[in-house]
């Protein structure tokens, strides 16, 4: 869950305000033994240290719609009251959020455009196109009198995505030549080699996979994922299966995918209840849960607690996602579940075809944005220690003279004098209701 703060002048500027799953109050890193009771369904970072400065928060940008990053603005807001600026897709899911939570006329929210700059306090922001696994991914510039920062936040090199352009080096190149100070990044795949496979190469395989799949196929991702949610789509077209989405994250994203334009016309979504009448090897469901979350979509199939359909033996449930850190034994419960009701799971880790593309920038990537970018500083953010060890030694490698590598609630001093004053700020997580 991201909550990213800089500050110069006497004036804030918040990077992001997510949320994440069934998470303890304790960050695993720091208490890995946590009995799985005491987590919490949704948690979000304490904002104390920017609420009680609230009156020096310049803006809060957020970079793009995954749940990370956006999840908490509207628990959160009422105690930081400030201006909210993002791009038009991230800011219709965000005002949906506001709406269900009966602040869609209180908050400010402004809508700018990829590639557009803006003046807020002591900062002028620069909005810059990535690709990612949702549409209107965005990096950011942020310049300041005494220095430039590139914040990332999330990205890859996709030369062949689904939604939206592909991936272009030449404005990262362009920083190259000028004196960038620092570089602010995404660390979830650092310590994987390579590079991340494209969203096409990941919608090839689930459309080999789901060809030879007899009954019902579930496919369990990212509610967010909108590539890859029209990628399955599309192959359910050429299977002729019927296409539907259980689960709320992802009803909504259709909905806000189908406002912006992002979503195909020709990509007909059936309701839920419609699915138990169908024959089942005319059924091509996307749900929710691929992490295990108890409420989802995916573990009540499991448990036939689901009110649209059931599953029967000879169904397939795919599961195009990683197990993210911390959650394995979540999803190792739901697949003994699923095993025991004679289902075929396959999970992208076993699969011999891939059937899940991340959004993450793998080791060759970070390489490359180090070689065009050449900055300063490098400071690995968005992973636990083993990721963000891994990013400064790619940074290193590549010539990167400066690299801090701290933890929540430490503060990072980027000008005049570089350094790292280790727990200067009071961190920690807040449950939020649901």
């Amino acid at each position: 869950m991201n909550f990213n703060v800089y500050g110069h002048n006497k004036q804030w500027l918040i990077v992001d305000c997510g949320v994440s799953f069934d998470e303890p109050l304790t960050a695993p890193y720091l208490q890995p033994d946590v009995a799985d009771n005491s987590k919490h369904h949704v948690v979000a970072p304490d904002p104390s240290f920017m609420s009680e400065r609230r009156q020096d928060i310049a803006a809060m940008i957020i970079t793009h719609a995954h749940e990370d990053h956006i999840g908490a603005v509207a628990a959160l807001w009422p105690r930081l009251r400030c201006m909210v600026i993002t791009t038009p897709f991230t800011a219709a899911v965000l005002q949906r959020k506001l709406a269900q939570a009966g602040l869609v006329d209180q908050v400010p929210v402004e809508i700018v455009q990829t590639g557009s700059s803006k003046t807020v306090g002591p900062f002028t922001i620069q909005w810059l196109a990535i690709t990612h696994s949702i549409p209107e991914p965005q990096a950011l510039l942020i310049h300041t009198p005494v220095g430039t920062v590139l914040h990332t936040a999330d990205w890859k090199i996709d030369a062949q995505p689904i939604s939206g352009n592909p991936f272009d080096a030449k404005p990262f190149r362009e920083l190259g030549n000028q004196s960038l100070l620092a570089v602010v990044g995404d660390s979830t795949n650092a310590t994987k080699s390579g590079f991340s496979i494209s969203e096409r190469i990941c919608a090839e395989g689930l459309l080999s996979t789901i060809k030879a799949c007899q009954g019902r196929v579930v496919v369990a991702c990212f509610g967010s994922n909108i590539a890859r949610l029209i990628s399955l789509g599309r192959i359910a077209q050429k299977t002729g299966r019927y296409f539907a989405c259980v689960g709320r994250s992802l009803e909504n994203m259709v909905g806000v995918a189908r406002e912006t334009g992002y979503w195909p016309d020709d990509i007909t979504v059936i309701t839920p209840a419609h699915v138990g009448y169908l024959p089942p090897d005319e059924v091509l469901v996307v749900v929710t849960g691929s992490q295990g979350e108890r409420r989802a979509a995916l573990n009540r199939l499991a448990t036939d607690s689901l009110p649209f359909f059931e599953l029967e033996k000879g169904d397939t449930v795919i599961f195009s996602s990683i197990v993210i850190p911390g959650n394995e034994k979540l999803v190792e419960r739901l697949v003994e579940k699923l095993n025991g009701k004679h289902v075929n799971v396959i999970q992208s880790e076993h699969s011999s075809l891939p059937i899940h593309a991340s959004g993450h920038p793998c080791a060759e990537e970070l390489k490359l944005m180090y070689q065009w970018t050449q900055p300063e500083i490098v400071i690995p953010v968005h992973g636990e220690p083993e990721h963000l060890a891994a990013h400064a030694a790619l940074a290193k490698s590549v010539g990167v003279r400066k690299t801090y590598v701290g933890r929540n609630g430490d503060l990072y001093l980027l000008a005049p004098q570089p350094g790292i004053r280790r727990d200067r700020v009071n961190v920690g997580r807040i449950p939020l209701a649901q």
